[in-house]
């Protein structure tokens, strides 16, 4: 495959990282895999708006474990193709294209000869792409979601006008317009750390914050009144199906602010297989708070990995 750019200064991640462009559907995405422990690789999903560089701690915190890790940008965000001439807003037409995506991945996982067994570490909008792919039978034996994204967190005011809006997008031609409350900003770059909604932890803040200052062409803004007609579709899908048989952990603070909580937890109550795992006071970015609460969630990550060889 042809290599693609990798700003591993930013990454802050291991040695030995490989960075490929690959065509998915009528997408070209891309990749980055860490070819090191034998003891299986994560598939690790990005939420909204991230990008491989963003997730360099995180796979030196698995590498450190013993495990290969490998990770995406999604079509639409990062370096990847982006549908829309604004490259500032997040579009898809329906989520089934990140299955694709995902599809891709797990390919080129195949294609570098990456160990097998495979896990997966999903976040957020991850989170969701990556239960639809467990319900249609992605070969990993666990799995471990941060804040997934089962459920679209909005005010209960705006709930009914995003259902209309959303419903009359396609018809009417506003389909690739901002979703309400959205613009083009980029949050890291809108927001002081002060009062966020992502992490408590300064430096992870700067970290992130840094890479799109640095490389402003990984930014993304807000999401497509499109992207949310399909994003709150696919949620109401999934609710509506059983939960997969592969043993899971979910990871979610208690200052979660970005996604619907109680969706996550109606999922792993019925969940026989898996556990509902609380962090006291941290916000959406588990992966990214402080050293105490990062070390706690790969801890248990790798745990559950290991157990399920």
């Amino acid at each position: 495959m042809t290599p693609a750019p990798f700003h591993a200064a930013l990454a802050d991640g291991p040695d030995g990282a490989q960075c490929v462009w690959l065509q998915a559907g009528a997408a070209r995405i891309r990749v980055a895999w860490w070819k090191a422990g034998q003891k299986g690789t994560v598939l690790l999903l990005p939420g909204r708006t991230e990008c491989i560089e963003k997730y360099g701690r995180a796979a030196g915190d698995l590498v450190a474990r013993g495990f290969s890790v490998i990770t995406i940008d999604w079509r639409g965000q990062g370096l990847a193709d982006r549908a829309l001439a604004d490259r500032m807003m997040g579009h898809v037409v329906r989520f089934d294209e990140y299955q694709e995506d995902l599809d891709a991945m797990l390919a080129e996982a195949e294609r570098a000869g990456l160990p097998k067994p495979y896990y997966m570490v999903a976040h957020s909008m991850g989170g969701c792409i990556g239960l639809r792919a467990l319900m249609r039978g992605l070969p990993v034996k666990a799995a471990v979601f941060s804040a997934p994204m089962w459920g679209i967190n909005m005010a209960a005011w705006l709930r009914p006008v995003a259902m209309v809006v959303s419903s009359l997008a396609r018809p009417f031609g506003f389909a690739h317009r901002y979703a309400p409350t959205t613009s083009g900003e980029a949050y890291l770059l809108q927001v002081p750390f002060e009062g966020n909604v992502l992490t408590t932890d300064r430096d992870m803040w700067d970290y992130m914050r840094q890479q799109v200052l640095k490389v402003p062409d990984l930014a993304l803004g807000g999401p497509s009144i499109g992207w949310l007609k399909a994003a709150l579709r696919e949620c109401a899908e999934l609710a509506a199906k059983p939960p997969p048989k592969v043993p899971a952990i979910c990871g979610l603070g208690t200052a979660e602010k970005v996604v619907d909580v109680p969706p996550i937890h109606l999922r792993m109550a019925g969940w026989s297989n898996g556990q509902l795992d609380l962090y006291p006071g941290a916000e959406h970015e588990i992966m990214m708070e402080g050293p105490a609460v990062r070390k706690r969630f790969f801890d248990r990550a790798a745990a559950l990995f290991e157990a399920n060889p």
